[in-house]
């Protein structure tokens, strides 16, 4: 099978995909935000974000510190996301002798990617969550050199990933993109599912960390991989 027909048969299924998409019927905002507030994460990482909010704001003690934390956890978010996204939630199990290393959080995401309009596979799973929660918490106690800064870490990371969960559940649910940017979020992280899994790795951001480290390509130049709905190829291989 020729190259161009590679690329012609991607376009074509992307485009598909799309035309799939406007055909539904598109939900409100409003009716999104309900569906959202259903699950678990959101309102776990909003407890966490009101009770580190309250308790920063019952210690004082603002500095500059206040600012800066804030302003450098965003700026290398986009980072942080892909790193995340490659070497986590894409993460090949691994045998290590009669153990296969195998993370609850990458397992969901590879049924995410087998299933992208599956609503609850959008989600952080819970039990990750606490995780994240307790090491967030430990963090911000023995990393920062005072408490203040440390719940103003805690803060601007539930913060974060609040913008996260709501940024990814909208661009799989069917509330139509209306204005430029989220539009590019949308069709990147489509590409991302129904192209090639290899590139498009950022969701809250558009053209930041991936291109840094160049998976940014042109759409239109990329084949369709025959593993963008089976991550490593493993219901294929049977591992």
């Amino acid at each position: 099978m020729s190259a161009d027909h590679i690329d012609a048969t991607a376009r074509r299924q992307v485009a598909a995909e799309e035309r799939r998409m406007r055909s539904r019927r598109s939900t409100t905002l409003r009716a999104a935000l309900a569906e959202f507030l259903r699950h678990p994460s959101p309102w776990m990482i909003a407890t966490f974000l009101v009770i580190s909010l309250a308790a920063r704001m019952w210690l004082g003690g603002w500095g500059v510190a206040d600012l800066l934390v804030p302003v450098v956890m965003i700026a290398s978010f986009p980072l942080a996301e892909w790193l995340i996204h490659v070497f986590v939630l894409h993460w090949r199990p691994k045998r290590w002798g009669p153990l296969t290393i195998d993370p609850l959080v990458a397992r969901k995401h590879r049924e995410h990617h087998a299933d992208p309009r599956n609503i609850p596979l959008v989600f952080i799973p819970w039990q990750v969550l606490v995780a994240v929660v307790l090491a967030a918490v430990a963090v911000g106690l023995v990393v920062f050199a005072s408490a203040e800064r440390g719940l103003t870490f805690m803060v601007t990371l539930a913060a974060i990933g609040l913008v996260y969960e709501w940024t990814h559940y909208l661009i799989h649910s069917d509330y139509r993109p209306r204005h430029a940017y989220y539009r590019r979020l949308w069709r990147n992280h489509r590409f991302h599912h129904y192209r090639n899994e290899h590139y498009w790795f950022t969701v809250t951001t558009a053209g930041t960390a991936d291109r840094l480290l160049r998976t940014y390509p042109d759409a239109e130049t990329v084949e369709k991989s025959p593993t963008a709905k089976d991550l490593h190829a493993l219901t294929q291989s049977g591992d």
